[in-house]
């Protein structure tokens, strides 16, 4: 296939042209599209392992998420301490799909293939739709660790997931009104609603610190989660080709966006981090906190001087 493709909205062709996604071998032609450049493959055992360098982020992937949900379960008293655990659970999950699916240990002549591409598209746009939903937590719409905030995220993030497994499959089948050789549909559930998602959480995270924090250094974290995000789309859809090139096939640009993508995540639990406040009572092994008292009565130099004004009989029992 042509290498100078040009974009088209509702078409895989360009981007399936410029990095090897897990559904291109199932949209547009009966083929599917190949890119015009991709990383080398190594042999184990007699299977083909595709994309060897970027497997080895996902794995570094899998132990930096484990490590934060770890860290996420041990603030005990931190708010949307449960709702943004499901984020990074889900994160997991679409790591280990995403493992399965791209190094062809689920090879793509498998009639099954489609049906772990369809979950792991399902799950990369339910793992955007409860990042966005956990944007809004820091707001109290509903007050966290509640049965409505828990199963609002739950239930929703499972009607996200049927939605977009059902036109992943419909599409790959060419059924329902679908078809893989013009998947609108599937198109803009994948990059109109993804980016719609982290757009809109970005800018709920900056109002809330803008409006509601002293601190603005968490504007840093988040404005640099988002900017690695950008810089792995760039990579992925953009640079891939070049990079794939330059890099004598060794790497191409699914290995710099799925680095990006991880530090993005990284920076969304340290901005969560830095944004939650544990209470010292109930605090087990966490960090300590600084809390800073805000009536001057209670402060040191009042007290002292309400000790000063006191006299021996100010006290009536």
């Amino acid at each position: 296939m042509s290498a100078d493709l040009a974009f088209r909205f509702g078409s895989f062709d360009y981007i399936c042209n410029q990095i090897a996604l897990s559904f291109c071998p199932l949209v547009g032609p009966d083929t599917g599209v190949e890119p015009s450049c991709y990383s080398r493959n190594i042999e184990i055992g007699g299977t083909l392992i595709f994309e060897p360098a970027t497997l080895v982020i996902h794995l570094i992937a899998l132990v930096m998420t484990g490590i934060m949900i770890y860290h996420i379960k041990s603030k005990y008293t931190a708010v949307g301490r449960q709702e943004i655990v499901m984020f990074f659970y889900m994160y997991f999950a679409t790591t280990v799909l995403e493992f399965l699916v791209i190094s062809g240990i689920i090879p793509t002549a498998w009639n099954g293939y489609k049906y772990f591409v369809a979950a792991h598209v399902s799950m990369i746009i339910v793992t955007l739709w409860c990042l966005l939903l956990n944007g809004f937590v820091g707001f109290q719409w509903a007050e966290d660790g509640t049965p409505l905030s828990l199963w609002s995220i739950r239930l929703s993030s499972l009607v996200v997931f049927t939605i977009t497994y059902v036109v992943s499959i419909l599409t790959f089948l060419n059924q329902g009104g679908m078809s893989k050789s013009n998947p609108v549909g599937l198109f803009v559930l994948y990059f109109v609603f993804g980016a719609a998602f982290v757009f809109i959480y970005v800018l709920l995270q900056i109002v809330l610190v803008v409006n509601t924090l002293d601190d603005r250094w968490p504007l840093g974290d988040i404005l640099f989660g988002f900017t690695f995000f950008i810089v792995g789309q760039i990579f992925s859809y953009v640079l891939s080709t070049k990079v794939c090139e330059m890099a004598k096939h060794y790497i191409d640009g699914m290995f710099f966006g799925t680095m990006c993508s991880l530090l993005g995540v990284m920076m969304v639990y340290k901005y969560w981090d830095s944004i939650t406040k544990e209470d010292l009572e109930f605090s087990v092994g966490g960090k300590s906190n600084v809390w800073e008292i805000k009536d001057p009565l209670l402060s040191d130099d009042g007290l002292a001087m309400m000790g000063q004004t006191e006299g021996p009989y100010d006290h009536r029992y």
